[in-house]
């Protein structure tokens, strides 16, 4: 391994200690300084005296402005975030206006195509896209296409539910959701991907597959081996090789037009979730086989059941993951669920297995980005996908549950931040972008036909030259190998993404760390005179901070009217599937809810700083993670559940 792979690694890990040296150096030097005075020369009797200061002379200022860009981004994040969740809240209230509007306009058609669990068939109209034709809720305008324009039955969901060890009211539940859907029977292939680590996963999936075979166009089920060598055990690896049994069943013919779904057990998806991606896909031929289709998240299944700070943890977990899904922005890495064409994961030769990519979704948005040079097109979905918070099983357990909720929460917390080896990830693939920049040629093959290394999914020019690949398909020399050109690398899409990626792994620890130092120095230089000329510095970061934690309780108002139409539009689609009975709808007021804006506080470190300085510690001599499944909600056959004092 090179020094520049292992200090990429841990390149979280170097900033925080480089930051805390900075710190140290500083403060110690001018309190020294205050100890002993600071030294001062004169050139003559009358001039004024030129102070030298003893103290940490350039480092001060380095600090200083440091500090100062720090708490510039930390104010900036909670003002985006605020827009994004503003923008989709308002889409997706003109959806469910638009929606309303066409189910009365045509509730006879409606009547006649209705999909009920109840009934073994599940039939779809080929012109019933679940009103994507007139709907914001996607990045096209409406104006843009009709019902008439739409073959939707050409493009196939593949969707794949990695699991282990799930609940099966969990995984059940997800399957009849995704059932309900009018297109399921005509586009769904369903793939639940099992471990082989789970006891019985092959007669669990089988149970499952017999009882939803007539729901979908398909389903079926892999079983991901526990004894590869390299890989580590977690949703990547299940991903990986799930999309690798599943790419033999689809012909060179048929690839560009399947669209990969990965989601989690307890994710729901409303039908429009799949509509919407559709309708991008077949409107945008030219960039169909090179977008990733990314959706926000919201935990609304069983918020009243869990502390309000695990509750608000997962919040403004779901606030950063909503930060890069505004209107106009290039750079949106998923959360959980998404989407990209089978073409693509081809391209890139699917999914990793080691433990850079144990954060699965980022890893696999940056392995895209960086294979098309930066010109990855991204699109955000405008159908929320519900999940539920994690849980220890705390609920009406006093102290000790809520001990236990909080530590399974932290525990997730800590499988999140160690994604922070994706920066490492990232920034070893930009140099490899630059050294080959010139070298724009690429071909691949279908990811079944590799063997997951780069020697494979990329076929040399050379090996191709000359070959005339009209006739490839009748020799079968080169009958699967897909060429393309790729665009010059986009620059500034590639400091944007570092910056997306300094603030989720590096900013919290280096904000904290700053505020503590901060303070310290102001302390230390209290009552002296500023020869450094930085103390506005420090007052103008007093101001950015507090606005900041302004801007997060503006966030959390916010946030209060799309949680709000997300339960009322979900709770409306499963009542019209017949599903409503034994599910939970976690509704929020601000009057029940204000504990919540009093624990942003304190779920910043506990839930941010601390996991993050532990995971980048822990990288310095190890970069695997023993992965544990965070236990979910289990679904119970009862009256489904208000929030009457989230608490």
């Amino acid at each position: 391994m090179s020094l520049f792979a292992w200090c990429s690694r841990r390149a979280g890990g170097l900033a925080m200690l480089a930051l805390i040296a900075l710190s140290y150096w500083v403060i110690s030097g001018e309190l020294e300084a205050q100890r002993h005075g600071y030294k001062y020369s004169s050139t003559d009797s009358l001039s004024a005296p030129n102070y030298n200061p003893q103290g940490a002379g350039i480092w001060v200022s380095i600090f200083s402005y440091y500090s100062l860009l720090i708490h510039f981004l930390v104010f900036v994040f909670p003002i985006r975030s605020c827009w994004a969740v503003f923008t989709i809240t308002r889409s997706l209230q003109k959806t469910a206006r638009s929606k309303s509007l066409k189910d009365f306009k045509f509730a006879h058609r409606r009547r006649g195509s209705s999909t009920s669990l109840s009934s073994s068939e599940t039939l779809t109209s080929s012109r019933d896209l679940s009103s994507t034709s007139s709907s914001e809720a996607g990045d096209l305008d409406p104006e843009f296409y009709t019902d008439g324009d739409i073959a939707p039955d050409r493009v196939i969901h593949a969707i794949v539910i990695p699991n282990y060890k799930e609940e099966n009211d969990t995984l059940k539940e997800t399957l009849e959701v995704l059932a309900s859907h009018p297109q399921a029977r005509n586009t769904y292939d369903v793939y639940l991907a099992m471990e082989q680590r789970e006891n019985n996963a092959d007669t669990k999936a089988a149970r499952f597959t017999n009882e939803f075979s007539k729901k979908f166009r398909s389903i079926d089920f892999t079983i991901h081996p526990s004894d590869i060598p390299g890989e580590l055990a977690g949703k990547g690896s299940n991903m990986a090789w799930a999309a690798r049994k599943l790419s033999e069943k689809y012909s060179i013919g048929q690839r560009k037009d399947v669209i990969v779904t990965g989601i989690d057990a307890d994710s729901h998806l409303s039908s429009n979730y799949f509509a919407l991606v559709t309708t991008m896909h077949m409107a945008s031929p030219d960039t169909a086989n090179t977008t990733l289709y990314s959706a926000p998240i919201i935990f609304d299944r069983n918020a009243h059941n869990v502390p309000a700070i695990v509750r608000v943890a997962d919040v403004l977990w779901s606030a950063a993951g909503m930060s890069g899904l505004y209107k106009g922005s290039t750079i949106a890495p998923p959360t959980s669920v998404y989407s990209l064409p089978l073409e693509l994961v081809d391209r890139v030769g699917g999914w990793d297995c080691d433990s850079e990519a144990i954060g699965e979704d980022l890893h696999m948005y940056l392995k895209c980005f960086f294979a098309l040079n930066g010109n990855l097109t991204v699109k955000t979905v405008m159908s929320p996908v519900s999940q539920t918070n994690v849980t220890g099983g705390g609920h009406g357990k006093g102290l000790t549950g809520l001990i236990a909720d909080i530590q399974a929460r932290y525990k997730q917390a800590q499988r999140h931040m160690w994604g922070a080896l994706d920066t490492g990830y990232a920034l070893r693939k930009v140099v490899e972008l630059w050294q080959e920049r010139k070298h724009t040629s690429r071909a691949f093959r279908p990811l079944h036909t590799s063997m997951n290394d780069e020697s494979d999914t990329y076929v040399p020019d050379s090996q191709i030259d000359g070959v005339d690949m009209e006739l490839a398909p009748e020799s079968g020399i080169f009958s699967d190998v897909v060429t393309d050109t790729l665009s010059a690398p986009d620059y500034e899409r590639i400091l944007s993404l570092f910056h997306r990626l300094f603030e989720a792994h590096f900013l919290p620890v280096q904000m904290t760390i700053l505020v503590v130092a901060s303070t310290l120095y102001m302390w230390v230089t209290e009552g002296t005179k500023d020869i450094h000329g930085v103390a506005w510095i420090f007052t103008v970061c007093n101001v950015l901070r507090t606005a900041g934690f302004m801007e997060v309780a503006l966030y959390l108002f916010l946030y209060e009217g799309f949680h709000r139409i997300c339960v009322e539009t979900r709770e409306k689609e499963m009542s019209d599937a017949g599903l409503t009975k034994g599910m939970h709808f976690s509704r929020r007021e601000v009057k029940t809810n204000y504990i919540d804006y009093v624990m942003v506080p304190l779920v910043a470190p506990v839930f941010g700083s601390i996991p993050c300085a532990q995971a980048q510690i822990q990288h310095f001599w190890t970069l695997d993670l023993v992965y544990s499944v965070s236990k979910k909600v289990t679904r119970k056959r009862g009256k489904s559940l208000t929030a009457a004092a989230m608490v």
